[in-house]
């Protein structure tokens, strides 16, 4: 999968002001500038962060992300990730990201989280 074949779709969680961001491809540098600002934009009371089509993630992606959850946890609002890699978790697990974030292996189990 070439870099610039990133996407995303969004749809509503079974649980009224959930979002579902799904990203399909890699999320860098090259390919974030495009998704970054209305990913910011997106305020939902829970945003989850599909991973389960992205295979990779660099230090940018990353730090959009955690930007992300930044955000969201100062405005009270939940932000999950799920469905990542092993090696998109092993990342967060090195960088010590994974302390942090609300992590989950499926959309479905972090859904039920809630």
């Amino acid at each position: 999968m070439s870099e610039s074949s990133f996407s995303y779709t969004t749809q509503p969680g079974n649980k009224e002001g959930t979002l579902i961001v799904r990203l399909n491809g890699p999320l860098t540098l090259s390919t974030m500038f495009g998704f970054q600002g209305e990913f910011r934009a997106m305020k939902p009371n829970v945003l989850i962060l599909d991973l389960s089509e992205t295979p990779y993630v660099d230090s940018a992606g990353l730090g959009l992300i955690v930007n992300q959850h930044v955000s969201a946890t100062s405005a009270g609002k939940s932000f999950l990730i799920a469905g990542a890699n092993f090696r998109v978790d092993a990342l967060m697990e090195l960088t010590k990201v994974k302390q942090i974030l609300k992590t989950f292996p499926t959309v479905e189990a972090a859904e039920a989280s809630l």
